[in-house]
């Protein structure tokens, strides 16, 4: 009987032992802070985590715990990860709208199917002379909001206003293909504005400055898969020259000719903005998944 006794009490101890393993094992990770303002010299960064807070277009994000919920890294049969995630349309039409699109969250946005310019050929041009048809200009979304489609017109003399987590760099990735009609394409770049000869960000001689990198798209025949885009929507690659734009080489920390990545919202430029040169591309579809 003693034997049988003794031998409970073990079997009941070597239970209680795995219980605890276990429940240490499948403990959730606890969250971590990151700075989203991100600055390289080396290629396009990498999303990583940080967290939403309530900037003006110049201020750099500050540095939180982030509570995203994150998607599966499992990808879909047409290459987009699974999981939630923001759907945009970005539309070309043959005809310019005229209706109000400042209302309400349609999740397209307008723009010229044949229209935009070379973002090429917008550097250096001051921004209040910049012509603002296929231009989406972006901005930071106040706490507690999140993407948000403000003016879907992109085809009229305003541009479209489409609102973005403060951190998406940080947070998000950006997913895209090319839909509609065979044949279509487009050149999307992100662009923003820099002080101009006086040194002074936010004043009627301010620069535009816009990404080395630009995201092409041509829609092929044949099945469309999405591609990740992160690297030329939500970061700008440049080049800082200490000798001719001294307050953004000051503000970049750069001390001589330097080519650089910044991420979306970083303080050190304003007026963000995706340039839209369309060449008949009927349909962007872009999808926005809360980084792993």
């Amino acid at each position: 009987m003693l034997r049988i006794l003794s031998a409970l009490a073990a079997l009941a101890m070597a239970s209680t032992t795995v219980f605890v393993a276990s429940s240490h094992v499948a403990s959730p990770a606890t969250s971590s802070s990151a700075t989203t303002a991100t600055v390289t010299t080396s290629a396009k960064t990498t999303a990583t985590q940080g967290v939403t807070a309530d900037i003006p277009l110049n201020v750099m994000p500050s540095t939180t715990a982030s509570t995203i919920t994150t998607a599966s890294v499992a990808t879909t049969g047409n290459g987009a990860p699974s999981g939630a995630h923001y759907n945009l349309n970005i539309i070309g039409v043959p005809k310019d709208k005229t209706a109000t699109m400042t209302t309400g969250d349609g999740h397209r946005i307008f723009v010229q199917l044949w229209g935009g310019e070379d973002a090429v050929s917008l550097n250096g041009k001051l921004s209040n002379q910049l012509l603002k048809v296929n231009k989406i200009f972006l901005q930071p979304a106040p706490a507690g909001e999140s993407f948000q489609v403000l003016d879907a017109n992109a085809t009229d003399a305003n541009g479209a206003l489409f609102q973005l987590p403060a951190d998406v760099s940080a947070t998000w990735t950006v997913w895209g293909r090319a839909l509609g009609t065979p044949g279509g394409k487009a050149n999307m770049t992100t662009c923003a504005t820099t002080a101009g000869l006086d040194g002074i960000l936010g004043t009627a001689d301010d620069e535009v400055i816009c990404s080395m990198g630009t995201l092409s798209l041509d829609r092929t025949k044949g099945k469309q898969t999405f591609t990740n885009v992160s690297g030329d929507l939500l970061f700008m690659t440049i080049t800082v020259d200490p000798t001719t734009n001294a307050s953004l080489a000051t503000c970049l920390g750069v001390t001589s000719t330097s080519t650089v990545t910044v991420s979306l919202f970083n303080g050190c430029l304003q007026n963000y903005f995706w340039n839209y040169d369309n060449q008949g591309l009927k349909l962007l579809q872009l999808r926005f998944y809360p980084a792993a």
